[in-house]
């Protein structure tokens, strides 16, 4: 069984690009996040207590976002899975997608992006 909780096109404020004036200055990106979590117990008794915290996640992944200047989408991605997994106990996997729309590269794109996959081993 795979039950799924979506927050989709949440958008941060980052200092993010290969090259330091990339960096220099905040870029939006944009972030997927789909939880594998049981969501039947939840379900069943209508009980927030039972399920993740929409809210808790979201803020997790700002502060992951914003906190500190990356190189790469790759790095950003892996910090937001390992923190997710760290600390949200429910959360059996997670599928992180990360957007950057303003990529500086000679032609037209709408974004560049990576998605990564990570499970409790």
């Amino acid at each position: 069984m795979s039950d799924h909780i979506y927050l989709a096109n949440m958008t941060f404020e980052v200092h993010i690009g290969a090259g330091d004036g990339e960096r220099a200055d905040e870029q939006p990106i944009e972030v997927d996040v789909d939880l594998t979590v049981d969501l039947k117990p939840a379900g069943e008794s209508d009980d927030l207590e039972k399920t993740v915290d929409y809210g808790a996640v979201f803020r997790l992944c700002q502060q992951v976002a914003e906190g500190r200047p990356y190189r790469l989408l790759e790095a950003l991605a892996e910090r937001l899975a390992t923190e997710i997994l760290a600390v949200e106990s429910a959360v059996r996997g997670v599928v992180v997608t990360v957007r950057k729309p303003g990529v500086p590269i000679d032609g037209a794109l709408d974004y560049a992006g990576v998605r990564i996959e990570r499970s409790r081993v």
